[in-house]
């Protein structure tokens, strides 16, 4: 599990294919010096098993459902990539409960500047709306964002600050970029109770 706050980037030094999977090597000066074997490292949101890795390399293996249903479908040899490692019981909770498991991709419709950090509009799936509320949650490439408006069914916008900016690959969007999106899961879990228990026809259960 992760928190949502990005504190560097990696590269991407190589693309193999292996079959319908791809690995993917990336770069990231001394970032997986305490890594091993076996850690989980959020990419970009998406929740990978380092397979090896140096102090400043590591090896990720994607599977096609991955490939499929995330932004490394368009993913190049010199692309940025945000990274977080999981939450230890003492981590810092600056975020929101984010768990590297990827729901669709959104496209970047318009980006505003603003005076200080900028705007970002995203399109997202039409049956991921109803999980996305006004001021809520949201894991855009794994960084814990708020959304800041919902203009329509399908437009989300989040504001952007400087340190975001710095520090993670947003400042390489441009209208068309792939991005991953993570909803809250607090919602998909009250749906799926509700949904399992509760008909539309049958009363609220009385409490106990």
């Amino acid at each position: 599990m992760f928190t949502g706050i990005v504190q560097t980037c990696g590269k991407i030094t190589e693309l193999n294919k292996l079959g319908d999977a791809v690995q993917m090597k990336i770069f990231a000066e001394n970032y997986f010096s305490e890594s091993k074997k076996g850690d989980s490292i959020a990419n970009d949101g998406v929740c990978l098993t380092i397979e090896d890795c140096t102090k400043s390399e590591a090896t990720f293996t994607m599977i096609k459902q991955t490939i499929d249903n995330t932004s490394f479908k368009n993913a190049n040899i010199g692309s940025l990539v945000n990274l977080e490692p999981p939450c230890r019981p003492n981590s810092f909770m600056g975020g929101h409960f984010v768990m590297g498991h990827i729901d669709s991709t959104a496209t970047v419709k318009e980006i505003i500047n603003r005076e200080t950090g900028m705007e970002v509009d995203l399109e997202i799936p039409e049956n991921l709306s109803k999980y996305v509320i006004h001021r809520g949650s949201i894991a855009l490439n794994g960084i814990s964002l708020t959304v800041a408006e919902k203009p329509s069914n399908t437009i989300i916008r989040v504001a952007i600050i400087p340190e975001t900016i710095r520090v993670t690959n947003i400042g390489h969007w441009q209208p068309g970029t792939l991005v991953n999106v993570e909803v809250d899961m607090l919602g998909k879990y009250i749906e799926n109770l509700l949904t399992n228990y509760i008909t539309p026809h049958s009363p609220l259960p009385t409490p106990q």
